[in-house]
């Protein structure tokens, strides 16, 4: 199946039918492929869009099948560009999201500033977000950097999970791909869809961040110690930004109970998150961290793409991989 490429089931279906019958018009198509008419058109219509038919030479009021080795082109170099565009636009709303949290990390209790409340500690951040999960009514919607939940912060979430999620609460969550070895943090997400919240993973996440009905959010003032101390933000320009972020975010991310998809170089989420942390000088320590394991995980993730790319640095593997397409050009 090429859904994965861009082409969706039925016009597929109607491009292998083309292949094996390339005189075939419309009813012969329907005919073969047990579709209306109407249905064989709309797909040719897609088939054109994505240029994988074209006038048949010679006759104008028929399309033919460009061949496979052609077509299969077309779809990676589109699907490529277009996760080149989706990975432009989620590192600006992330690039973004990390001026924000700057703006905010040296807040001091006693600062006044509108729109902003800081919570300082474990108890207090708990005890608030108790309060406030009581007071939404339509949606929450979280971050969950920092790879494999602890068992403490798993049974401390439980109760404010049912609570909402019996309230007909819509809930979405995104962890990082590091999650899907974990047993426990799995056998959690898993509990929560069976409640009715969506689980989604993407490779790494700028921040741990709670939004409650789209007017008020939690994110901790430092990315180290998210138990140190969080800030409660209400502007409505900060919400606009970050619940944007979120949704960026999310149409990036995969369902938990899906496999993980590669991109068209083979290349997974983490191992192109890496690559990309690789060309941009980033430590061992850095990309474990963004990625949600270990050190040793990490290092061994960069020495694999370092080996397929045959680079004996860093530096040799982020230019071996701009030359091979597998990152985009710096501007």
């Amino acid at each position: 199946m090429l859904t994965a490429l861009g082409l969706d089931s039925v016009a597929e279906t109607v491009y292998r039918a083309m292949l094996r019958e390339p005189a075939a018009g419309v009813t012969a198509l329907a005919a073969e492929v047990g579709l209306s008419e109407d249905g064989v058109r709309d797909a040719l219509d897609t088939l054109s869009e994505l240029a994988l038919v074209r006038p048949a030479a010679g006759d104008a009021g028929r399309l033919r099948a460009v061949s496979p080795d052609i077509g299969m082109e077309i779809l990676m170099a589109r699907q490529q560009a277009r996760l080149a565009a989706q990975q432009q636009r989620l590192e600006a709303s992330r690039a973004a999201a990390a001026q924000l949290i700057c703006e905010y990390a040296e807040l001091r209790p006693d600062t006044s500033h509108p729109g902003v409340e800081q919570l300082v500690g474990l108890d207090q951040i708990r005890d608030r977000l108790a309060l406030l999960t009581r007071e939404v009514s339509e949606e929450f919607l979280a971050f969950a950097p920092g790879g494999p939940q602890t068992a403490e912060n798993m049974a401390a979430s439980r109760p404010l999970n049912e609570d909402l999620l019996g309230r007909g609460v819509r809930m979405r969550t995104i962890y990082l791909d590091s999650v899907r070895t974990n047993r426990p943090t799995v056998e959690h997400a898993t509990w929560l869809a069976a409640l009715g919240g969506l689980v989604r993973t993407v490779p790494s996440l700028p921040t741990r961040m709670i939004i409650m009905d789209r007017r008020i959010a939690m994110i901790p003032v430092s990315g180290d110690d998210s138990a140190a101390g969080a800030v409660l933000l209400t502007g409505h320009g900060t919400l606009t930004a970050l619940c944007a972020l979120f949704e960026t975010t999310w149409d990036g991310a995969q369902p938990l109970g899906e496999v993980a998809p590669t991109d068209p170089h083979g290349l997974t989420g983490q191992q192109a998150t890496t690559l990309r942390l690789l060309a941009e000088g980033h430590t061992d320590e850095t990309i474990a961290k963004r990625l949600g394991v270990s050190h040793r995980t990490a290092r061994r993730i960069a020495s694999e793409l370092m080996d397929r790319l045959n680079a004996r640095s860093r530096f040799e593997a982020g230019v071996r991989a701009v030359q091979q397409g597998w990152l985009p050009p710096r501007p």
